[in-house]
């Protein structure tokens, strides 16, 4: 079983017991935590998709370190023949946090039944087919077609290309 969840605007995919580094969360070492905004839930090759998110749906975690740094990042900036060079470094803070249960594994899945219903509900509402009105449409009566009398063509007189001109040669100022 696992979960897509959107965590401080990131997507993560989750399991049970995995750990994952979460940009800064401002909760204290050792609590828990619940993230609500599912996006997705795998259980046993049935698939929950959520429109954005699964409603009541719920990712329940806890917070193992909230002091974690990432490795730095250099970054530098350069202009060519100017002189200019800037060397800084930046390392990100992150929290750690520990999948401990999706969805609420303990506790009953009426929600997950819910969201199910209203899954189908609204696909059958798509698929519904859309009632056209009909119109009887009458054969087009034939016409008789007069036969086409052919005009004599003109002729057009063929123009000649115009060749280009040299171009006037140019005398050189003098200095008076």
């Amino acid at each position: 079983m696992y979960a897509i969840v959107e965590i401080a605007g990131q997507q993560f995919k989750v399991e049970n017991g995995k750990k994952i580094f979460v940009h800064r969360l401002e909760f204290e070492e050792g609590k828990e935590v619940e993230f609500d905004k599912v996006l997705l839930i795998e259980d046993e090759g049935k698939i929950t998709i959520g429109e954005p998110a699964i409603k009541g749906a719920i990712v329940g975690g806890k917070v193992l370190s909230d002091k974690v740094r990432g490795d730095k990042v250099i970054v530098f900036k350069k202009k060519r023949k100017k002189g200019y060079r800037v060397k800084n470094g930046h390392r990100q803070n992150f929290t750690q946090v520990e999948i401990i249960s999706i969805n609420g594994i303990g506790a009953p899945k009426k929600a997950a039944l819910k969201k199910a219903e209203t899954k189908v509900a609204n696909v059958t509402v798509a698929e519904e087919p859309v009632k056209e009105k009909k119109t009887a449409k009458k054969p087009a009566a034939k016409k008789e077609e007069a036969p086409v009398k052919k005009t004599a063509a003109k002729k057009v007189a063929e123009k000649k290309p115009v060749g280009k001109k040299p171009a006037a040669k140019k005398t050189p100022k003098s200095k008076e």
